[in-house]
């Protein structure tokens, strides 16, 4: 029993996520995003349009096949450069495409980078003429079909059948697995075991150009032709479709369409746009280039995987976000800036800054833009139903609304809204421009009391609630606390407050929740006690908002829901049945940014009608559909790229996402894209790089890194992206890795680590060798050292020796001089004693020797001839003149030399004064006087070539 109960509440998920995915809101207009030419960079016409299993979507355009991957659009050509027709991706992401006489398939090749492949070269001959244009591919039971007016072309397992036309083909269709082709004459054929079967009752679409087929309940097929409008077929005949849908088909003609789940049906047209119809042909909604299209002709429409829609234009693209409990009354409704909407008496009334406008509200809403209020063209700031009556605030006063115009002129002043007085069910008091006023609302009889006396501050920016006892008003910085007297003429007392509590500084807001009055700071909540004078925390609402961010307003709508701005963005407190809250913040995020500040303009008709207010107009929220349109984004590294080469990684499996770089290329970009395209502009990434990083980077909508000068090494990028409900993606991510440069290679290192062995060995061998060397060198130097010292010692010997021969040398001739000397002494004395004898001689011979005896006379003659012999006899004076020639040798060699005109007289009178002899010594010598020596010197001087104050013994002894 478990069990089956389990399957129904399964069933029941299942139907309600079918339903919900499956919605299209008849209410407002879904949000548009147009893309042009500029762009996508490509040729105008958008025939087919298919997405991958990535969420990629691409687009057979006039110049070739457009990748979209939610960030980067990317243009990729055939060979013969014509225009793509037609497109289909298989289960493994091959990308049929079809052209004029050409057609094939893309697939990445190993960088990313999609490359075609033609499949026209399988053609025989004799069928490759005239192949025409390529309109449809199919992918039916395991083959791909690629149909033109003339042929059909199967490709399986790398080879081609061709299937030729019966007639002219005009198009094929797919239709709940059946494979359906128009021709010319025979009708709708069906294609089965390679054979081709004319449908009964479909000659009758002969003239009518066939552009799309679409299942209906009951085993019929939808035909929608181009300009004879749409057709039922249960397969026995064909009728009109006499719905909305035909009709609107008739007038703009069709280019086919696309359906939602089998639920909705999508018809382009030439004129107007597309239609959403149910499968009765009921009109749901109507977008043209008033609505927001940038183009009214159609030529394709394609429901993506999210149920969202994409539309092939004449000129552009355009994405529709169907699958959304989001709609919107934008300027094409006659709507501008929205502070308040209210529903009264079957219509919808909006203030604005444009006035007031209103729309009608019943079971069918029809899809028309809103209509002004008669008598309202100024700022209005609120619209609200009190007492049955309805009233406006705005700049033109308080107004009474009736049968869609002012009825009545309350004030003229300006007020911003209304507040009923407790105690005082017929009595409303209006906040104005510059104080209070009293209002009385009985029997549709509204009238204006009074002002209110004590209090007429500009009250812009403000907030006002009344409670039995005081009416609050907060205008920052201060709270004011107001009691007015019974006959509501006056403020008997005003207070004012600076802060609510010594905790929490400030005030945030004032509200009222439940009928109590609620003073809120840093999602504090604190009351009013009259009795203790003070203000209290209400824990249990403190609790409520503990884990909601930091609010600056708060309201509660008729089903007491607890609606919340922060950051101006939004969130909800829903109530439900047992009393408890269910938060839901993410599904509003979209409207961040487009709230009006100050303002929370918040209509709850019921879960399934919700207005909000915005910036630009006013959105429809329908509760009831499911948070499964909150789905988990998609995330890639779209690209990779390093110096030289791009890698398109986004479009590569993950287990060829790993790459080897070289040194040069340590300088890496990487492109991120989500192929989110709702609210693509608030998809923000995080990422990091390991191990360079260790944290995930902030949140950024920016979608391209870069890292430069990147160390060698293994790094893995991350990526995740976070759509615009707060939903992380799944990590995608690349490895690559750095080679280091050749000088840190793992090579290098080895060579380094024997180099340093074979330098360490070299080093020890060369130390060795040198310590060898310098031994020898040691043992060289000191036997060096040693015949140096010891032929110093020789030379020093020697010298001595030369010393001592010189001394012995200069000793001898010392002693020789000395002897010269002696011998020239003692020569002198010979010659003194020779020229004594002499004189004894002649003495003698004046002696007559007549006059001695013989015998006196014969010893005076022995004695005479004894002297003269002796005389005669002595050599003394020659042989010292030989001596000393023999001495003065080289003296005398030298000076000859160098004075060759010295005469030999001078010569010896140059060796006397070498042996230092006196003048006198000279002159007893060479037998001169002594002034004939002084003579003898004077002209030595001259020929020597000496001035009166060179010394001529000095100069003779340096010769």
């Amino acid at each position: 029993m478990k069990s089956i109960n389990h399957l129904f509440t399964r069933i029941l998920f299942f139907l309600f996520t079918f339903s919900a995915l499956g919605q299209v809101k008849d209410i407002g207009m879904p949000n548009i995003k147009n893309y042009k030419r500029t762009e996508y960079k490509g040729g105008t016409q958008n025939w087919s349009i298919d997405q991958d299993k990535k969420g990629n979507i691409y687009f057979a355009n006039n110049s070739g096949l457009i990748q979209f991957d939610g960030s980067t659009w990317r243009k990729y050509a055939l060979p013969n450069n014509t225009a793509i027709r037609s497109l289909k991706i298989d289960g493994s992401g091959k990308i049929f495409v079809g052209g004029n006489n050409e057609f094939g398939y893309f697939k990445p090749n190993e960088k990313g980078e999609l490359k075609y492949f033609s499949l026209s070269k399988l053609i025989s001959n004799k069928d490759s003429q005239n192949i025409n244009l390529i309109w449809r591919i199919h992918i039916f039971k395991g083959e791909v079909i690629f149909q033109s007016f003339t042929k059909a072309l199967f490709y399986k397992n790398n080879k081609l059948t061709v299937l030729n036309a019966p007639r002219k083909f005009q198009f094929s269709f797919m239709v709940n697995n059946r494979l359906f082709f128009q021709d010319k004459v025979l009708g709708i054929l069906e294609y089965k075991n390679q054979k081709l079967y004319p449908l009964k009752g479909t000659t009758a679409l002969n003239d009518k150009e066939i552009w799309a087929m679409f299942p209906l309940p009951n085993n019929k097929i939808l035909l929608a032709t181009l300009e004879k409008g749409l057709f039922v077929y249960d397969y026995n005949a064909v009728k009109e479709w006499n719905t909305e849908a035909n009709s609107f088909i008739k007038k703009n003609t069709s280019l086919g369409g696309a359906i939602i789940k089998n639920k909705f049906i999508i018809l382009n047209s030439v004129l107007n746009g597309i239609i959403i119809c149910d499968l009765n042909g009921k009109i749901i909604q109507h977008l043209n280039r008033q609505k927001g299209l940038q183009n009214n002709t159609i030529l394709t429409s394609f429901v993506d995987h999210k149920n969202n829609i994409w539309l092939g234009l004449d000129n552009g693209i355009t994405f529709i976000n169907e699958n959304s409990p989001f709609t919107y009354f934008d300027y094409s409704y006659n709507i501008g800036t929205v502070y308040a909407s209210v529903l009264y008496q079957n219509n919808l009334y909006v203030a604005t800054n444009q006035g007031l406008f209103y729309h009608s509200w019943n079971t069918s809403f029809t899809d028309e833009p809103f209509n002004r209020v008669e008598g309202t063209i100024a700022q209005a700031w609120n619209i609200q139903v009190i007492n049955n009556t309805l009233l406006c605030s705005s700049n033109s006063g308080a107004l009474v609304i009736e049968h869609n115009k002012v009825s009545k002129i309350l004030d003229t002043k300006g007020y911003f809204g209304f507040k009923q007085i407790p105690k005082h069910p017929e009595y409303v008091i209006g906040e104005s421009y510059n104080g209070f006023s009293i209002f009385k609302i009985a029997s549709h009889n509204v009238e204006f009391i009074n002002q209110v006396q004590g209090f007429d501050e500009t009250t812009n920016t403000f907030e006002v609630e009344l409670d039995n006892d005081y009416l609050w008003l907060k205008k920052n910085p201060y709270l004011y606390q107001m009691e007015l007297s019974d006959d509501l003429k006056k403020f008997e007392s005003i207070k004012k407050y600076t802060q609510i509590s010594t905790v929490n500084k400030g005030i945030g807001s004032l509200q009222s929740i439940n009928n109590k009055i609620y003073f809120q700071t840093k999602n504090h909540f604190y009351r009013f006690s009259k009795d203790q004078d003070g203000f209290f925390e209400d824990r249990k609402m403190s609790n409520l908002f503990s884990n909601i961010p930091v609010i600056n307003t708060l309201i509660q709508d008729s089903k007491g829901n607890l609606w919340y701005s922060f950051n101006e963005s939004l969130g909800v407190l829903e109530k439900s049945d047992n009393g408890k809250y269910v938060r839901k913040q993410a599904p509003f995020s979209n409207l961040t940014g487009n709230l009006v500040n100050n303002y929370i303009a918040v209509n709850t008709v019921d879960q399934k009608n919700i207005f909000i207010g915005l910036t630009d107009g006013l959105t429809h929220y329908d509760a009831t559909i499911s948070n499964t349109f909150i789905t988990k984004p998609t995330v890639f590294i779209e690209s990779f790229s390093f110096p030289g080469d791009t890698i398109i990684t986004g479009n590569l499996t993950a287990n060829e996402k790993q790459f080897d770089l070289p040194y040069s290329g340590n300088h890496v970009k990487f492109t991120f894209s989500s192929p989110t395209f709702e609210n693509q502009e608030n998809v923000t990434y995080s990422y990091k790089l390991e191990p360079f990083e260790d944290t995930w980077r902030n949140w950024s909508s920016v979608s391209i890194k870069e890292y430069t000068n990147l160390r060698e090494g293994n790094y893995t990028m991350k990526l995740r992206a976070r759509n615009s409900f707060g939903v992380l993606s799944e990590v995608d991510q690349i490895k690559f890795t750095i080679s280091p440069p050749w000088y840190r290679h793992f090579l290098a290192y080895i060579f380094y680590l024997l180099l340093i062995f074979a330098g360490t060995y070299v080093i020890s061998n060369r130390v060795k060798l040198k310590i060898r060397k310098n031994k020898y060198y040691e043992t060289i130097e000191q036997r060096r050292l040693y015949l140096e010292k010891e032929s110093k010692i020789r030379h020093e010997q020697h010298e001595l020796e030369k010393e001592i021969e010189k001394l012995k040398s200069d000793k001898l001739q010392i002693k020789i001089l000395a002897k010269d000397k002696e011998l020239v002494n003692n020569s002198l004395q010979v010659v003194k004693k020779n020229k004594t004898l002499n004189t004894i001689i002649s003495k003698l011979k004046e002696i007559d020797t007549n006059i001695l005896d013989d015998s006196t006379k014969s010893e005076f003659n022995k004695l005479h001839k004894s002297i003269v012999k002796e005389v005669n006899t002595d050599k003394s004076w020659k042989d010292l003149e030989k001596h000393i020639k023999n001495v003065h040798f080289d003296f005398l060699k030298r000076l000859k030399e160098k004075y060759p005109t010295i005469s030999p007289r001078e010569l010896d009178l140059s060796t006397y004064l070498l042996m230092n002899m006196s003048t006198k010594e000279i002159a007893e010598i060479m037998n001169i006087s002594n002034g004939g020596v002084e003579l003898a010197r004077y002209r030595l001087r001259k020929k020597l070539g000496l001035n009166k104050k060179e010394n001529l013994i000095g100069f003779l002894m340096s010769i």
